[in-house]
């Protein structure tokens, strides 16, 4: 009975750590980058997404810096400052599914409009599949938008219309409700699934940037990351969590004794 009382508190502890049960990669453990990148609670126009973690990813051009868009991904202009998070490196079998959700929001439009991107990588940093590319167009689908290269990943809802209005979203920094010409808005959570073709270690980028200027800022949520069904990020390996709770479980029988 004590010793069961004290596995019972230990979980506890764990769960109060961020050590128990399936975490989810949307608090980027593990998680790198640059620019303005990292997790937050869902506000104004962004609500949780439909994986239901209570915090989620982004990666926001407000406060970006230079030198991350994609070499000759966008067209006629020129990238400017923006941001990008990469997953920490994950092992997938030969057909695995890679899924996630994102949701693109925007303050920019018309001819200035912002691209954002998820890209699965090699261990060695080389692009397997531009997974999708979002960006406005003054009507029609944001994935791919105008000039931007077809999605490798399939989406759900396959239609991606923006919802129009200059959104609300603290990631956005001051521009946050502000909106240049047509195109501002935001998608709402689409799902993206891409099969694996081969087994081996792999990254996933996100990223968003500012394009021809740095006025109006974009930015892109994501949750749920998983591949094969397991979560991208896990913050201890399920042996190191166990010995955790053994050496807690033996700590609290002590104290009991």
């Amino acid at each position: 009975m004590k010793f069961r009382n004290a596995v019972n508190a230990a979980c506890l502890v764990l769960a109060s750590m961020g050590l128990a049960g399936q975490a989810s990669a949307s608090l980027m453990t593990g998680w790198t980058g640059q620019g303005n990148f990292g997790g937050t609670a869902g506000d104004g126009d962004i609500t949780t997404s439909p994986h239901g973690s209570a915090q989620f990813g982004y990666v926001s051009t407000n406060n970006g810096v230079s030198g991350v868009g994609l070499p000759g991904v966008g067209g006629t202009g020129t990238p400017q400052d923006g941001s990008v998070a990469l997953s920490p490196l994950f092992a997938a079998g030969a057909g695995d599914s890679l899924e996630f959700f994102f949701n693109y929001v925007t303050s920019d439009g018309a001819g200035y409009a912002d691209y954002a991107w998820a890209r699965l990588l090699d261990s060695s940093m080389n692009q397997v599949a531009l997974l999708f590319t979002a960006r406005t167009a003054e009507t029609g689908d944001t994935v791919p938008g105008f000039d931007m290269p077809a999605p490798e990943a399939t989406l759900d809802p396959t239609s991606t219309p923006i919802i129009g209005g200059g959104p609300l979203w603290s990631v956005l920094g001051s521009d946050s409700g502000d909106c240049f010409d047509d195109g501002c808005g935001y998608t709402g959570w689409i799902k993206a699934s891409y099969n694996i073709a081969n087994a081996g270690n792999y990254y996933l980028q996100m990223g968003v940037v500012n394009w021809d200027d740095n006025s109006y800022d974009s930015a892109m949520a994501f949750d749920g990351a998983t591949v094969g069904g397991n979560v991208i990020g896990v913050p201890v390996p399920a042996p190191l969590a166990l010995m955790g709770l053994g050496l807690l479980a033996l700590g609290f029988a002590r104290k009991r004794k």
